[in-house]
């Protein structure tokens, strides 16, 4: 037994690797000399997990971010879309039908519940970085092809929005398990927390994106907007401007993907899913050192290391494999099933709200009384500032003190913290509704939209990129997030366009939306509900993945008396790979 302790002692093979680019750095050469698989990953994910915080993980954010940025913006930029479509094409009205604003609001959360799902089990199976930048192709080609859209008398211009809203969903839906996760497995564990949030806080930026770029465009073509003095009035030169400016609105989405997508592209693939699920251990240890140097991937591996590599992976790695059995065992004991629930249903509960409100700014700004004016450019530019302000006081506030604080008071708290600040919020939104002034009401929407992201916006998306054991990382995200966008379309089809309800013709202001308090008294119960499925999450604040995982266990040293018995398989091993 001895011999082959001294064979392999006196004459280690190092396979150095390089790799990655600019914003992943690669740990693994440090760790190449180590024999026991399991040693390695213990060693190689606690390099990751305890590195100084530095530039390569702000650059990480940033790349992972600047998707965010887009998504955002294209999810957002929908309320000012369908308004200007209804200037454009519904010109006696001024306005597009309810059915027809539900249809496109809807088709871009509807393709996001598929990208999720779709994207989020793909990233389990394939890998990360096979995965990473697909999205992003979706999203640009979709946002293009959206903007180039136009009427004809054998296809209606809401059928083909709808349709390229529904592709461009997918792409966004993939970018929210892939950013997540991505992010997650190569923080360091102090700061995953503000990492994570400083990704989804782009958002934010998204957002106030939107708004500017309509600023600018309703800026730009003033004079012709000028000519008109309602919507349903703003034909002719009036009617081209509009035109214009909502192409140039959506279109300009895909520019920071473009700028993102050769970074994504060249990511190398988390060590955790080399070690876990591919079992590649060679590799793993190279996609370690690539993310540390900024490099995309590692120098080329030996092969007949890389293959002896994997046979021990198999064979001694203490990690469970991945595989459809192993999915329904781990979810079907309550422990595991009940984080799960948690994570989904808060998400689901959130977005009816969060969905419901948002995407219908610009209505919402209207009935209060802040998008109003004496002409087409008045009124348009009204609704952009009055974006510009709910995003500057409330929202990137709230996403950037989630940022801020995330790691200190954890995510339990500021998620239970934020549904019921936003429960009490939608309470006096509902009931007080009528008794209050215009500023009143813009003062706690604003409020609103401050604690949704120093909340459980914040939060749902952090936690299932952190508490899942990585073979099932991405798909339990994916899941979670589709549960949230399937909030949204309820919100969306079912509750907001309640708000018409009663409402007599040509009525405006309030008026033409008399149903709306009820509706924001609905949008109090689910925050309301969403208190008791964050008591079914873990705190994950200063855990590292595998402790939140209960894989702690895996990271034990071998003694001496195992690695003699693994170390003595090496014959049977190379019997294997001559095979």
């Amino acid at each position: 037994m001895s011999e082959p302790i001294v064979a392999a002692a006196s004459a280690p093979v190092l396979h150095k690797t390089a790799g990655g680019n600019s914003a992943y750095h690669n740990f693994n050469n440090d760790f190449a000399h180590v024999q026991d698989p399991n040693e390695r990953r213990r060693l190689a994910l606690a390099e990751i997990d305890k590195a100084p915080f530095g530039w390569y993980h702000v650059r990480a954010c940033v790349v992972a971010g600047v998707g965010f940025f887009t998504d955002s913006y294209d999810i957002f930029a929908v309320g000012l879309l369908t308004t200007m479509l209804g200037i454009v094409y519904w010109p006696k009205k001024g306005s597009m039908p309810t059915n027809s604003d539900t249809a496109i609001k809807v088709a871009t959360s509807g393709g996001t519940i598929v990208g999720q799902l779709g994207f989020g089990a793909l990233a389990d199976i394939v890998g990360r970085k096979r995965m990473y930048g697909l999205e992003l192709i979706v999203i640009i080609f979709a946002t293009l092809a959206q903007s180039l859209t136009s009427n004809s008398p054998s296809v209606n211009i809401v059928g083909v929005i709808i349709f390229w809203r529904v592709i461009m969903g997918i792409g966004i839906g993939g970018d929210y398990p892939l950013s997540s996760i991505i992010t997650s497995e190569f923080a360091t564990t102090k700061w995953r927390g503000a990492m994570m949030g400083a990704v989804f806080a782009m958002q934010g930026l998204g957002q106030l994106g939107a708004a500017v770029i309509m600023i600018i465009v309703t800026a730009g073509f003033k004079e012709s907007l000028l000519t008109s003095k309602t919507y349903a009035n703003c034909q002719g030169v009036c009617g081209v401007a509009v035109d214009k400016m909502w192409r140039t609105l959506i279109g300009f989405g895909a520019v920071p993907a473009c700028i993102a997508l050769y970074y994504r592209l060249t990511i190398p693939e988390t060590p955790r899913y080399t070690f876990d699920v591919a079992r590649d251990v060679e590799k793993a240890g190279d996609d370690v050192a690539a993310y540390m140097a900024g490099k995309a991937s590692g120098d080329s591996v030996d092969e007949v290391a890389r293959a002896k590599g994997r046979i021990a992976g198999e064979e001694v790695m203490t990690v469970p494999k991945a595989s459809f059995k192993d999915f329904i065992s781990y979810y079907s004991k309550w422990k595991n099933g009940k984080i799960l629930l948690g994570t989904a249903g808060s998400w689901f509960l959130l977005d009816v709200a969060y969905y419901g409100v948002s995407l219908n700014t610009p209505i919402i700004l209207q009935t209060i009384g802040f998008s109003g004016g004496p002409t087409v450019y008045k009124q348009l530019m009204n609704t952009a500032v009055g974006n510009l302000i709910v995003v500057l006081a409330g929202a990137i506030p709230g996403y950037w003190v989630s940022v801020a604080t995330i790691d200190v008071f954890g995510r339990k708290p500021v998620q239970f913290m934020g549904f019921i600040i936003l429960t009490i919020l939608f309470c006096v939104f509902g009931f007080a509704y009528t008794k209050l002034s215009g500023h009143g009401l813009l003062a706690i929407y604003v409020l609103a939209q401050f604690f949704f992201n120093f909340g459980p916006n914040t939060t749902t998306f952090i936690v299932p990129g952190e508490c899942f054991p990585t073979r099932y990382r991405s798909t339990s995200h994916g899941f979670s997030a589709a549960s949230g966008k399937l909030g949204a379309v309820i919100a969306q089809a079912a509750i907001a366009p309640l708000r018409t309800r009663g409402a007599k013709k040509g009525a405006t202001g309030r008026a033409a939306s008399p149903w709306l308090p009820h509706v924001l008294e609905i949008f109090a119960l689910f925050m309301f509900l969403g208190i008791f499925t964050t008591m079914c999450i873990p705190e994950t604040a200063r855990k590292t993945l595998e402790e939140l995982a209960g894989e702690d266990e895996s990271h034990d040293v071998h003694d001496e008396e195992t690695d003699v018995r693994e170390i003595s398989k090496e014959p049977a091993v190379e019997e294997k790979i001559a095979a």
